[in-house]
């Protein structure tokens, strides 16, 4: 497929999705929120696509959030259906997408772009990225998912500070309070996402996808359902050829 505003590449099992409206720090405006959604289709039901890179490209943000011009033009149009239609479906395309998915941040990730990277499964940071929960300087809440990834990543109280005051976080106190996987200098930013996301597309995918799900259950459920979802997901798991080629491998030293 063509993108007015992504550029997507495939090969040797990883799929590259990168934002691509550099003049305007990778803003999200309507279409990139349809180009992203359609991308991330594209990659669910691609079974030769085994892992994702999420990147911002050489500009100088990974994403600003979304695109305030659009929304002064299109003053008093609802939020609420701006959100529900353009982000959350990008969301839970992201979490539900049963392969992994590492963002890419090379600057600036600001508002619901800081939210995007957080969807993401693995957080690699160059040294000149920051993140921002900037909402509250323009007297908005945090959404696309910040409200749920940021305190599981950092936390109850460091959220609500972040959330509060929308400082910039750098890669290096992103990568200590746990908001984030690593951080690497800029220039290895785009051969470390491509070696991480090769060595994903490596494993076991099943096996990847079904992790992923229960991990995406395990804040809002029970002991005991978890121990029940993992039975269950080990049993699919255990049926999968990954499986049974890793048990031959293992055998046959």
């Amino acid at each position: 497929m063509a993108y007015a505003h992504l550029l997507f590449t495939a090969a040797d099992g990883v799929a590259t999705i990168t934002l691509n409206r550099p003049e305007v720090y990778n803003a999200v405006n309507e279409q990139m929120g349809k180009d992203l959604q359609a991308a991330l289709k594209e990659c669910a039901k691609n079974p030769a696509i085994r892992a994702v890179v999420l990147a911002g490209g050489s500009g100088k943000a990974f994403c600003s959030g979304q695109d305030l011009k659009e929304g002064a033009e299109n003053a008093g149009a609802s939020l609420y259906d701006a959100i529900v239609r353009k982000y959350n479906p990008i969301v839970r395309a992201m979490r539900h997408l049963p392969k992994p998915i590492i963002a890419a941040v090379n600057g600036a990730a600001a508002g619901a772009g800081a939210s995007l990277a957080l969807c993401a499964d693995y957080i690699i940071a160059a040294d000149t990225a920051y993140f921002s929960q900037l909402f509250i300087n323009i007297g908005l809440v945090p959404d696309t998912g910040s409200t749920y990834f940021l305190p599981r990543l950092v936390g109850m109280a460091r959220a609500f500070e972040l959330c509060s005051t929308g400082r910039k976080v750098g890669a290096a106190e992103a990568k200590a309070i746990g908001m984030i996987t690593e951080h690497v200098p800029l220039d290895e930013l785009a051969t470390r996402a491509h070696t991480v996301a090769t060595e994903m597309a490596q494993r076991p995918t099943a096996a990847i996808g079904l992790t992923k799900k229960l991990l995406n259950q395990s804040f809002e459920h029970s002991l005991d359902h978890m121990l029940e979802q993992e039975a269950l997901n080990q049993e699919a798991a255990g049926r999968s050829h990954d499986h049974q080629e890793g048990v031959a491998a293992f055998i046959q030293k």
